[in-house]
């Protein structure tokens, strides 16, 4: 009867760990799908730039539209190997119907900030509909006075240029001087479940070897 409570809360404990383990496991088998879900979608073939886009619905839509970029522009910092720091450049553009919406054109070096985009030409655009999430409660205010955003918030740079909120990422470059696209893809949704599931194992064989080392235990006490 001795060895019966740590046996019982041994093998309680154990298969609750393990059980997580497998569900995480099951996780990852959901959350793969669901990412080649996305990149299916992501690489599908372009379609005309939806009069309401729906930020649910449509995120990651492919899109292509025809008009002109602006010639403002709002930069936010980030870093791209192998160049290093640099700018995302998020800039007007006047699609031919009239409608202005936000386009992130891509990377460009430290050293080019300022240099010249030209506006005004007609360019035809593909891209992936997308509404970032990249601002928290740390996230610091723009620096107006040098021109740097720190995070790219479509309702605040919507309203900073004038535009609806509608963001398209390029996957090609458009227009002179183009910067270098940096195309929506996979990499930045979280995927962590493998781990999570190795960390419930292994939680799950440390709690054995202590339900071992407790009978232990109390088999050295009565002998």
């Amino acid at each position: 009867m001795r060895y019966l409570a740590p046996i019982l809360i041994g093998c309680l404990g154990a298969a609750v760990l393990f059980g997580l383990g497998v569900w995480q496991l099951q996780r990852l088998d959901e959350k793969l799908e669901i990412l080649a879900e996305i990149e299916a979608r992501i690489a599908a073939d372009p379609v005309p730039l939806p009069a309401e886009p729906d930020p649910e619905a449509d995120r990651f839509l492919p899109v292509m539209a025809e008009g002109q970029f602006g010639e403002e522009e709002l930069d936010v910092l980030t870093s791209q190997p192998p160049e290093g720091a640099g700018y995302r450049v998020i800039a007007p553009f006047e699609t031919g119907d009239g409608r202005r919406i936000l386009v992130d054109r891509g990377f460009i070096a430290e050293e080019d900030k300022g240099a010249a985009r030209p506006g005004g030409e007609t360019v035809s655009l593909t891209g992936n509909l997308h509404w970032p999430d990249e601002t928290d409660g740390f996230t610091p205010e723009p620096d107006e006075d040098r021109g740097i955003w720190f995070a790219r918030d479509v309702a605040a740079m919507a309203a900073e240029l004038g535009t609806e909120e509608t963001f398209v990422i390029l996957r090609e470059p458009a227009g002179t001087g183009a910067p270098r696209p940096i195309p929506v893809g996979t990499q930045g949704i979280p995927n962590n479940h493998l781990g999570y599931a190795v960390q419930w194992f292994g939680l799950g064989i440390v709690w054995l070897g202590m339900t071992a080392l407790w009978l232990w235990r109390i088999r050295r006490r009565t002998d």
